[in-house]
């Protein structure tokens, strides 16, 4: 039986905290920075949390 393989592209974009909660990075903080506030730039930058209807799916997605 081959091992189960995670998705690499998942792997990348997400990683799971030791209470087992999984935080993903916020969109539109790469481009166009210039038009944006100081303010939402740095909200941007902070991550957040995976929604709980998500979080299984990506779960899966990373397992080891």
């Amino acid at each position: 039986m081959p091992k189960m393989k995670s998705n690499k592209a998942a792997r990348k974009r997400f990683k799971i905290n030791k209470n087992g909660v999984i935080k993903r990075s916020c969109q539109n903080g790469a481009k166009h920075l210039t038009r944006k506030s100081a303010k939402r730039k740095m909200r941007l930058k902070s991550g957040d949390v995976v929604s709980k209807a998500d979080a299984p799916a990506i779960a899966r997605a990373i397992r080891d």
